[in-house]
C-alpha cells in the first residue's frame, strides 16, 4: 500500500512491538498471499499516515501498530468461503496464569485468478499458523510468545491471453499463445520472546528477543508469441470491433532462477516511566541482518524475425538481472521520548518531544531523527482536538535500495531523508442523534536523497545510482459514524501531489511513480427494512492516474498515466444465529455465539482496472503497451462462526 506518496517499503508494521517483514522477491499480486495480521487476534489498531513518535522505526511513510489480544475466556471462531478457511482458538487457565491464542489460515486465489485475460492452470496455496502465548510469574513479572510460519506456493501454467485495448478511434487486440510454467515458494517464520517486568505502577520495563527468517524461490522459463491487431472502428461496418489489420508479430521467452535467503535478528528493550505530568519512554535495540541474494533474469525479444536490440550477427537479450551477493550486517537503534503537559489558562496542552538514533555497519552512518507533537484540547469547544506534529525521518536502506535494475549492489548508501509538517484536527459531534467523528490532516514533506524507483505491478526496482531531491504535499479528510442507527459507516477524500527532481539528469521535477493526485472512497452499511438479521454494505473507491513509462527505461521517459481505478464491492449477509439465541435441539449448536452466511460481489461493474503494461513491438518497432488488467467481477460465498 501507499501512503501520502511514500511506497511499501516506506511503512512500517509493528505486531506486540515486533516489526513485521513480508517477502522481498514479490513482483506480482498473484504471488501474494495473506497479511502477516491475523485479524481474528487482534486487539487493537493504532495508525499514524506520518509524523509518528521517536518509539517508532526509521521509515518516512507511515506506522501500523497492531497487539494480539490476551484472552479472558473461551472463545474461538472459523470461517469456510470460495477462497479459503479460517480457525482460531483461545483461552485462559483456571489460575488466570496461562494464556493462548492462536489462529489457522488459508486462503486460494485460484477462483478469483480465473477471471484474468491470461488464461492458464493457476495454482495458488498461502497457508499460515501464529500463535501468541503468555505466562504470568506475578502481578510484576510476565512472560510472552509469539510465533508465525508462512508458505505461500504460486504454481502457474499459462495458455493464452486476449487484450482489447485502446479507445474507439485506435482500437487494438493482442493475442499471446504461451508455453512453459512458473513456480515460486515463499516460506516465512517469526518468533518473538517477550519478558515484562513491572515492578510498581509507574515504571515498566520490557525485554524483547526475535528472529525472522524468508527463504524464497521464483523460478520460471515463459514462451510467448503474440500478434497485434487493429480492429475495425467503422460504426457502420458489419465487422465492428473484429481484427481489421495485423500490425505486429513477435516471440519473447522470460527466464528466472532467483533465490534469496534472508535471516533478521534483533534484541531490545524498551522502558515506560509515568509521572504525574510526563510520561517517559526510551528505548534500544542491536540488530543483525544476513542476506543471501542469487538471481538470474533475462528477457530474449524477437520481432519479425529479429532479436531486439538488433545486433547483427549476434543474439543480443532485451534485459538482463544478474546477481550473486551475501551481505552481512548491524544496526544499532536508540530513541528517548518524553510526553508532558504544558500549563496554559484555556483548555489544556500535550507536547510530546523525542530524539531517535540509528547507526548501520554496512554505510558507517550515523543518523538522528528528532520528532514532535503538540495536541490542544480547547476548552470552548467540547470534543475537538487540535494537533501538530512533524520532524526529521531518515530511511537507511534495508536490501532491496542498494541493488539496481540489471542486479548491481550499491556499497555506502546514503539514507533517505524526509521533514514532514502536519497540522490536523480531530472532532466528535452528534447528528440524527447519532455519533460522528470527523478527521482531517494537511501536510508538508521535504525530501532529500531520496532512490528513485520504478514500479511493475506490485515490484518495486530501485536506481541506486541516481539520487532525487522531492515532496508531497496533500490533504485527508474522513468522516465516520453510525449513518444508520447501530453500525458504522465511513467516508474519505485525499488530495496529494508529489515530485521528485533526479539530480544532474537536467529535466526537472516530475511525478513520482505514486502520484495519485485524487482518492476517493466509501464504506456504508445498512439493515433491510424489518429485518435487522440482513445486512448490506457497499464499498467503492476511485483512485486517479498513476504515472507509468515504458520498461528499463528512464525515470523522466514516466509521462503516461495508467488509467484511474475504479471499483464497486456490494456485500450482503445473514445472520443465522445470535446471542439472543434460545436453545437448539441439535445441542452443538447451543455453543454457538454467532453464525452469520455473507454473499459479497467483487468488482461489481465489472470494471476493467489497469495494474501494469506488458510491452510490445509492431512491424515499424514501435512500442505498444498491452494492459495488464486486475480480475473482473467474482462472487464469494462465506460462512462464519463464533464460540
Amino acid at each position: 500500500y501507499s501512503v501520502r506518496g511514500g511506497n511499501f517499503d516506506e511503512n512500517l508494521v509493528y505486531v506486540n512491538d515486533i516489526e513485521v517483514y513480508r517477502p522481498f522477491l514479490i513482483r506480482a499480486g498473484q504471488q501474494e498471499g495473506m497479511s502477516f495480521i491475523n485479524s481474528d487476534m487482534v486487539s487493537s489498531i493504532e495508525f499514524s499516515a506520518g509524523g509518528f513518535d521517536a518509539k517508532y522505526g526509521d521509515k518516512m511513510s507511515s506506522v501500523l501498530d497492531i497487539k494480539y489480544r490476551r484472552p479472558t475466556e473461551f472463545a474461538g471462531s472459523a470461517s469456510a468461503s470460495l477462497l479459503g478457511g479460517s480457525v482460531h482458538v483461545e483461552d485462559l487457565s483456571g489460575n488466570g496464569k496461562f494464556s493462548h491464542i492462536t489462529g489457522l489460515r488459508y486462503k486460494t486465489n485460484r477462483y478469483m485468478l480465473g477471471s484474468l485475460d491470461e488464461k492458464g492452470e493457476y495454482n495458488p496455496n498461502f497457508m499460515d499458523a501464529q500463535t501468541y502465548l503468555t505466562y504470568k510469574f506475578s502481578n510484576v513479572f510476565d512472560v510472552s510468545l509469539m510465533g508465525n510460519i508462512a508458505q505461500n506456493e504460486y504454481n502457474f501454467i499459462p495458455q493464452t491471453r486476449k487484450t482489447s485495448f485502446g479507445t474507439v478511434n485506435n482500437a487494438y487486440n493482442a493475442t499471446v499463445y504461451f508455453e512453459g510454467q512458473e513456480v515460486d515458494n515463499f516460506v516465512t517464520t517469526t518468533g518473538a520472546f517477550v519478558a515484562n517486568y513491572h515492578p510498581h505502577e509507574k515504571l515498566n520495563l520490557k525485554f524483547i528477543a526475535s528472529a525472522f527468517h524468508s527463504k524464497e524461490e521464483e523460478t520460471y522459463d515463459i514462451l510467448g508469441q503474440y500478434y497485434l491487431n487493429e480492429l475495425e472502428r467503422d460504426l457502420g461496418s458489419d465487422n465492428l470491433g473484429d481484427s481489421a489489420l495485423n500490425i505486429g508479430v513477435g516471440t519473447f521467452l522470460n527466464h528466472a532462477r532467483n533465490y534469496l535467503d534472508a535471516t533478521v535478528y534483533s534484541v531490545e528493550h524498551k522502558g515506560a516511566y509515568n509521572s504525574e505530568r510526563h510520561l517517559l519512554n526510551w528505548g534500544i535495540k542491536v540488530q543483525t541482518e544476513k542476506i543471501d541474494d542469487q538471481m538470474s533474469e533475462w528477457v530474449l525479444r524477437d520481432s519479425t524475425g529479429y532479436s531486439i536490440p538488433y545486433q547483427g550477427d549476434k543474439i543480443e537479450l532485451y534485459s538482463t538481472t544478474t546477481t550473486d551477493f551475501s551481505m552481512s550486517s548491524d544496526r544499532f537503534t536508540g530513541y528517548l521520548q518524553d510526553t508532558y503537559q504544558i500549563p496554559i489558562n484555556k483548555g489544556s496542552l500535550y507536547a510530546t518531544a523525542g530524539l531517535r538514533a540509528h547507526y548501520w555497519s554496512y554505510s558507517d552512518e550515523l543518523l538522528f531523527s528528532p520528532r514532535g507533537t503538540l495536541r490542544y484540547y480547547p476548552d470552548w469547544k467540547a470534543n475537538l482536538v487540535f494537533h501538530l506534529s512533524g520532524g526529521i525521518y531518515t530511511q537507511p536502506a534495508f536490501y532491496k535500495e542498494l541493488k539496481d535494475r540489471n542486479g548491481v549492489i550499491y556499497a555506502n548508501p546514503k539514507a533517505q531523508r524526509s521533514t514532514q509538517v502536519l497540522l490536523g484536527t480531530d472532532y466528535i459531534f452528534s447528528a440524527w442523534d447519532r455519533p460522528f467523528k470527523f478527521t482531517s490532516e494537511m501536510y508538508f514533506k521535504m525530501m532529500t536523497n531520496l532512490v528513485p524507483y520504478q514500479i511493475d505491478n506490485v515490484r518495486i526496482r530501485y536506481m541506486p545510482d541516481q539520487t532525487a531531491n522531492g515532496y508531497a504535499m496533500g490533504l485527508d479528510m474522513k468522516v465516520n459514524g453510525e449513518f444508520v442507527s447501530g453500525i458504522e459507516s465511513w467516508a474519505s477524500l485525499s488530495v496529494m501531489k508529489t515530485e521528485e527532481d533526479i539530480l544532474n539528469d537536467n529535466h526537472g521535477y516530475i511525478a513520482r511513480p505514486t502520484d495519485q493526485r485524487f482518492s476517493f472512497s466509501v464504506f456504508f452499511q445498512d439493515y433491510f427494512p424489518g429485518n435487522p438479521t440482513l445486512k448490506m454494505h457497499l464499498t467503492a473507491f476511485y483512485g486517479s492516474r498513476l504515472p507509468t513509462g515504458p520498461p528499463n527505461s528512464e525515470r523522466y521517459m514516466d509521462v503516461f498515466r495508467i488509467p484511474p481505478y475504479r471499483r464497486i464491492d456490494l456485500g450482503m449477509s445473514k445472520v443465522l444465529i445470535n446471542p439472543d439465541h434460545k436453545s437448539y435441539r441439535f445441542k452443538p449448536f447451543n455453543s454457538i455465539q454467532d453464525m452469520w452466511l455473507s454473499l459479497e460481489v467483487f468488482n461489481l461493474l465489472g470494471i476493467n482496472n489497469t495494474i501494469s503494461y506488458l510491452w510490445v513491438a509492431n512491424n515499424s518497432g514501435d512500442m505498444f503497451g498491452v494492459p495488464n488488467y486486475l480480475t473482473k467481477r467474482k462472487l464469494n460465498l462465506k460462512l462464519t462462526v463464533k464460540f
